[in-house]
């Protein structure tokens, strides 16, 4: 029946759909914090809440200089780590005005070649280099200067979950445009 593939919930949203829809909304969080940090940088109102405690990634106090890092992290995340999906949905940016004329098999050879030539290559050099990043972030104890976020090495874990995605759709495509390549 139509509009109950494998891949949709019972009230037939894609649970890809809800993802990107959830990254979405964090964009709409991120203007927030935006505009928060504008409001509060104008008022010279700073700090904006302080912890009897250090929480995790906050620390003691919740800065302007913690909102500044909030945004390049949470746009770092929106970024990273849908990636794999829009790939694997075929949004990805190419120049479809040369694409878009080719016949099914071409698509899939254009695609198969660009994988391993670009993709796959960039892949196998950034994943061990963002992995190193975020285990040096972790054993330094690494946190943002001038009562900025701590524990950064949650938020730069994103470099490697999201290229880890991509590499898992990577393969999967490289598979699937291999057999469309074979087709007689």
């Amino acid at each position: 029946m139509a509009g109950q593939g494998r891949d949709e919930n019972i009230d037939g949203a894609e649970p890809r759909s809800v993802i990107l829809n959830l990254f979405a909304v964090l964009v709409v969080v991120l203007m927030v914090a935006i505009t928060a940090q504008v409001i509060c940088s104008f008022l010279d109102f700073n700090p904006l809440m302080v912890f009897d405690s250090s929480w995790p990634i906050l620390g003691g106090a919740v800065t302007l200089n913690s909102l500044l890092d909030f945004q390049w992290h949470l746009l770092a995340v929106i970024a990273l780590l849908p990636a794999g999906i829009v790939w694997r949905m075929d949004r990805h940016v190419r120049v479809d005005f040369l694409y878009a004329r080719q016949s099914g098999r071409r698509k899939a050879l254009v695609d198969l070649t660009g994988h391993l030539l670009f993709t796959a290559p960039f892949l196998f050099l950034c994943l061990p280099a963002a992995w190193s990043f975020v285990v040096s972030a972790y054993t330094s104890g690494q946190g943002s200067r001038n009562d900025g976020l701590n524990d950064l090495f949650l938020i730069k874990s994103a470099l490697p979950a999201g290229l880890g995605l991509l590499a898992l759709v990577l393969v999967v495509d490289v598979v699937q445009k291999i057999r469309e390549v074979r087709k007689p």
